[in-house]
């Protein structure tokens, strides 16, 4: 493995780091809002961790951009390829211009055609642009939006176990552990 690798994955060694230096404390230290410290830390190690992951050099958030939500725009239909002139916004006025032109073949038939199939000439023409056109590279969102549940439990945890650690030095007179343990056996 090069220098060049090694330095390129500079934000897994913060990880590691911040992952060793949490365990440690949790390990190490006998009072336990630091061991809480501790935990705190491993755990922004983790969210650290999944967040890299899903960042992608030059991605972008999966948000469809104005310029391919504007090519829907056209020929009187909506982003959704929805008619929006008056006519053909339902399925049930399509469906009774179906039955009209079926019944007296005429200009009105033609128009109807046209109606159904620009929809169709839309999608085409946006495939042979879309093919000319450099593709969108997306971010997965799935690791930070995770991370953000996992804060919210993160913050929820240390909560109770500081609200526990109050509770226990209420009890006990200490948060050292070694001396907590002792007054059990004592008592």
């Amino acid at each position: 493995m090069s220098v060049e690798q090694v330095v390129g994955l500079y934000n897994y060694w913060i990880v590691i780091f911040l992952m060793m230096t949490g365990f440690y404390i949790v390990i190490a230290r006998q009072n336990m809002i630091k061991s809480v410290i501790g935990l705190n830390i491993f755990q922004t190690s983790v969210f650290l961790l999944y967040i890299t992951m899903g960042k992608v050099n030059g991605g972008t958030a999966p948000i469809i951009p104005p310029r391919v939500a504007n090519g829907h725009g056209a020929n009187g239909h909506d982003v959704n390829g929805h008619g929006v002139n008056g006519h053909g916004n339902s399925l049930d006025s399509l469906t009774s211009s179906l039955h009209d032109a079926v019944d007296s073949p005429s200009e009105h038939a033609q128009s109807v055609a046209e109606e159904v199939l620009s929809p169709l000439g839309e999608i085409a023409q946006q495939a042979d642009l879309s093919s000319q056109v450099e593709p969108i590279i997306y971010s997965n969102p799935m690791p930070s939006v995770l991370m953000l549940t996992a804060i919210v439990v993160g913050i929820a945890t240390t909560s109770l176990a500081l609200a526990l650690i109050v509770r226990i030095r209420e009890e006990y007179g200490t948060i050292e552990e070694d001396k907590i343990l002792e007054l059990d056996r004592d008592s």
